[in-house]
């Protein structure tokens, strides 16, 4: 009896140890992703990623903000292992609350453009602030030089839109108080309301206005306007119903127009991701956002969404604007800057548009 309950025992310790085991290697290879990027994106990355390594990888998706006050409710006993953020504002925040980590040197000298001041967080891939315009109806040589004189065309009056309300446009004025000062943003506002522009919700509803003649000029990503004519080869236009987005249209009257070189009216708007202090396997995360740094998982970043990676030598497609070229029209500012969002809020109250 002592011989068979010694037996038992000894099985029972062997189970026991075998499951902590087991368990402890399942959380090795286990990577829970915060996104605020879209699963368009995200989803086709992260599956290749798992076939690659063979990790179990989880995604929780939600914009930033959310994204943010999840964490800081967690605390130390978050889940998250990397935060992938669709803005620098929202990677500066995770930075000034101590949530994030420092990257090793061999990560940060991935990128060959927009790398963060912290060394808390790698930028993935650049969106840039545009103009649309419909040329039935507007000259592009009758455009402005600056941005900052749209709102002397009075020309323009009540055939203007633009998103107030949507979160690129707040990353745009933070950074136009950053670079022009407060005052000369509050005045481009209240100069702006007066051309009675049309407010949208979202870019594409505002795009496919300018191509039905709803409106002459708006002010957009760069992404939106390729997408509405070219789709994408994955990820985002496979399956466009799904994501609310009309098919694509290559005859879609509209163009895109820059700005001078170096003026906000060209922002560079960057996406990034960084490796959160609860992480359970920092080789394992680090693996990861290097993976999202490959010329693999940043030319899809290009064929799919459009936007412009980060490192070099990646295949763009035909329709998107030469990546120096890009680069050069964008201002110099500090990305981590955009942080800034509640004087913007501010000031977009007072002037009646949110």
């Amino acid at each position: 009896m002592n011989t068979l309950k010694t037996l038992l025992s000894v099985c029972l310790a062997l189970l026991v140890s075998l499951s902590i085991v087991s368990c402890s290697q399942e959380s090795a290879d286990e990577l829970i992703v915060y996104s605020g990027r879209s699963q368009a994106l995200v989803d086709d990355l992260v599956d290749q990623f798992k076939k690659e390594t063979g990790a179990n990888i989880k995604v929780r998706y939600g914009n930033d903000a959310e994204l943010l006050a999840i964490l800081n409710e967690e605390g130390d006993k978050s889940p998250a292992d990397v935060i992938w953020a669709n803005t620098t504002g929202a990677l500066s925040n995770a930075t000034e609350q101590d949530l994030l980590t420092t990257l090793p040197d061999s990560l940060l000298a991935k990128p060959a453009a927009y790398s963060s001041t912290s060394g808390k967080w790698i930028p993935i891939t650049v969106r840039f602030r545009v103009m649309v315009y419909n040329p039935d109806n507007v000259d592009p040589s009758d455009l402005p030089a600056s941005v900052m004189d749209l709102p002397d065309m009075e020309e323009f009056e009540g055939r203007v839109g633009w998103t107030p309300t949507y979160s690129s446009f707040y990353d745009f004025i933070t950074a136009m108080r950053i670079t022009q000062g407060e005052e000369d943003t509050r005045r481009w506002l209240l100069k702006m309301q007066q051309l009675n522009p049309k407010a949208y919700n979202s870019n594409t509803p505002m795009v496919q206005g300018v191509a039905a003649g709803e409106i002459d000029i708006a002010l957009t990503n760069h992404y939106y306007p390729i997408q509405m004519k070219y789709g994408g080869a994955e990820g985002y236009f496979e399956g466009y119903e799904h994501y609310g987005q009309p098919e694509p249209d290559p005859e879609a009257n509209y163009e895109t127009y820059h700005f001078e070189e170096g003026d906000i009216g060209n922002l560079a708007l960057v996406t990034g991701a960084g490796q959160l202090k609860t992480a359970d396997n920092a080789e394992l995360a680090q693996q990861f956002l290097s993976f999202l740094l490959s010329k693999e998982a940043q030319e899809y970043a290009a064929r799919s969404v459009n936007e412009y990676p980060v490192t070099k030598g990646v295949n763009l497609p035909e329709f998107m604007l030469d990546e120096e070229e890009a680069f050069e029209l964008s201002p110099d500012y500090n990305y981590e800057q955009l942080q800034q969002l509640e004087e913007t809020l501010n000031l977009l109250r007072e002037a009646g548009l949110i």
